[in-house]
C-alpha cells in the first residue's frame, strides 16, 4: 500500500500513551492484518503484520518476553 492508501483507517494508540507524543497507532486492516506508525509522521512509514505474526507479538508481550 502507498501512504495515502492508509488514510481511511481508523488509527488507535494506547490509552497509556496519555499526551506524551512518542506513541505507536495501530489500524485494522481488511485482510485481518494489522497497520502500525508512528504517531509524530502519519504520513510517514507504515509496518504491516498478517493476523499471526501480530498474534505472535502480542503473545510475547502478555509473556513478558520483551521485558528489560
Amino acid at each position: 500500500m502507498t501512504a495515502n492508501s492508509y488514510d481511511d483507517f481508523t488509527w488507535r494508540k494506547s490509552t497509556f500513551s496519555g499526551n506524551q507524543g512518542n506513541c505507536v497507532e495501530v489500524a485494522d486492516l481488511p485482510d485481518g492484518g494489522i497497520a502500525v506508525r508512528h504517531s509524530k509522521a502519519p504520513a510517514g512509514p507504515v509496518i504491516e503484520y498478517t493476523e499471526a505474526e501480530w498474534e505472535a507479538f502480542l503473545k510475547g508481550v502478555r509473556a513478558g518476553e520483551f521485558d528489560r
